[in-house]
């Protein structure tokens, strides 16, 4: 016969001490003013991919380059901030809007899924938490969020971010996700790359950012449309760059050809005429500078 508990006060109120010494060690630990010189190891989300591994069976290892934010594709940037979190920079870690609007529409599907996180959210839950979607989970990484915030530069967010965030089943970081991909470094990433790898972050072990899912073509092209509109992405200059170059031509139909010290002469080394070219003009003497009506030097010719 089972023994019923009694839910007095004393077992309420020794419930809630054990709560609050379980969510208060968040308040001091782990040390995140050492993240602004340091970079993590290992976070919680790779030690979270190893045991899944172990208890699979499955021999794999984490895949992670890292990479300084100064050489990250700015288009990535402007891509996983779109994405993501389109307030990252004027918030202090929670986008509040953006949490009732999540709000609002699990409602209407009447499902309760974790969304409206912001980078620094998430950024808290890679580095110390696991996937749990459980409410005491989200406790700590509001606690987190706000010692991050409190901590460390947005720039410094950023660069941590996109060095632990996950973009395969054990790739993380956005060098790792390049160079798997899109065989090239961060700093290469095309505006519609950029997209692709943004796009797939809600959710990449199910979604690969070069698959043929829907979703990733749907959401990345938006993506790519928003960084259109706001200017990000000036699509008739990319064609222009992408386009190979052509090797100049004279007027009287030689091919100029590149000469040590910057000079140029037409193929063949002749004048048209074949006869020999006549001495160079001794150069103008410079324009001397002129005092300005207020007595200020005038600006160079």
């Amino acid at each position: 016969m089972k023994r019923k508990i009694k839910w007095g006060p004393a077992v309420i109120g020794t419930i809630f001490l054990l709560f609050l010494l379980n969510v208060g060690f968040y308040l001091v630990y782990p040390n995140v003013t050492k993240l602004r010189k340091e970079n993590p190891r290992k976070t919680s989300f790779m030690e979270y991919r190893e045991e899944q591994w172990q208890d699979a069976g499955k021999k794999r290892r984490i895949r992670q380059n890292w990479v300084k934010l100064s050489h990250v594709s700015p288009y990535m940037i402007k891509a996983v901030i779109i994405a993501e979190d389109d307030h990252f920079w004027s918030h202090d870690g929670f986008d509040f809007e953006a949490m009732q609007k999540a709000l609002e529409k699990d409602l209407k599907k009447k499902k309760l899924k974790a969304g409206g996180s912001t980078i620094s959210q998430q950024l808290a839950k890679n580095l110390y938490l696991s996937p749990s979607k459980n409410p005491v989970r989200k406790v700590k990484e509001a606690i987190l969020t706000w010692r991050i915030e409190r901590n460390l530069s947005k720039r410094r967010i950023m660069e941590l971010y996109l060095n632990v965030a996950e973009w395969g089943d054990g790739l993380f970081g956005v060098e790792a996700a390049a160079r798997r991909y899109f065989g090239k470094t961060a700093a290469d990433l095309s505006a519609y790359e950029a997209a692709r790898l943004a796009a797939a972050l809600p959710n990449p072990i199910r979604f690969s950012p070069v698959g043929a899912s829907r979703f990733i073509a749907s959401r990345s092209a938006r993506i790519y449309s928003i960084m259109v509109r706001r200017g990000i992405v000036i699509p008739e200059y990319d064609e222009i760059l992408s386009e190979p170059e052509e090797q100049p031509e004279d007027l009287l139909g030689g091919t100029l050809l590149q000469m040590p010290a910057g000079e140029t002469t037409i193929s063949g080394g002749e004048t048209p005429t074949g006869e020999p070219q006549p001495p160079e003009e001794a150069e103008p003497k410079p324009i001397p500078e002129r005092d300005s009506p207020r007595g200020e030097a005038a600006p160079p010719y």
